[in-house]
């Protein structure tokens, strides 16, 4: 099964960013773009890619210690950047040295649970909200630009959660992933995470 540890802004977060996206939409080029289904949007923390069904457990126990290790804290949506100009994303500002504390307990969690997870990279919390259509990307400096005076609300991140990750099958055209959150696990607070299928999973047209 394809995992990865994310965490999963609130609907008002998303909401704050539905018109900016709506303005990226009428420039110049956006077709080009194959833009993100908002409620698939998250911010990665740890992808894990294909992991073996025995070691979640093992894995789950982990994540859950990584989450009580792990006070909440703020966070906001905040301006852009890109990715090679095949990725368009909105950053995030506030608790951001918590946020990238949790990233590295989550690969740290992977790691000891036997999941074979690529080399260590800077982390850049980001929220993918679109990805270029062309095999060579695109200029996606004019849609930063644009982003730019995006400011967030504040809310506060409480939990991780373990999304599992399904790659499309019919080969229809622009088909997107479908993610389904498997389990949230409370920051700070110990207890079990809740391990109720996300009634907000859904298609993404960006994968984060």
């Amino acid at each position: 099964m394809r995992l990865f540890a994310a965490v999963l802004p609130p609907e008002e977060a998303r909401q704050e960013l539905d018109p900016v996206l709506e303005r990226l939409g009428g420039m110049p080029g956006a077709d080009r773009l194959r833009w993100s289904g908002r409620e698939g949007w998250h911010i990665t923390l740890a992808f894990m890619g294909e992991v073996e069904e025995r070691l979640v457990p093992e894995l789950t126990a982990r994540l859950e210690r990584a989450g009580r290790r792990t006070e909440p804290f703020p966070l906001r949506l905040r301006g852009g950047g890109h990715f090679g100009g095949r990725a368009l994303w909105a950053g995030a500002a506030g608790g951001t040295e918590a946020l990238r504390l949790l990233a590295e307990r989550s690969d740290a969690a992977a790691r000891r649970a036997g999941v074979e997870m690529r080399e260590h990279r800077h982390y850049r919390p980001h929220l993918t909200v679109a990805r270029s259509r062309a095999d060579t990307g695109m200029d996606l400096g004019p849609y930063v630009t644009a982003m730019d005076d995006f400011e967030g609300t504040p809310w506060e991140v409480a939990e991780l959660a373990l999304v599992l990750s399904r790659l499309p099958v019919s080969g229809v055209r622009g088909e997107q992933p479908r993610y389904e959150t498997l389990v949230r696990f409370p920051l700070g607070r110990g207890g079990q995470g809740s391990g109720e299928g996300d009634p907000d999973a859904g298609r993404e047209t960006p994968g984060g």
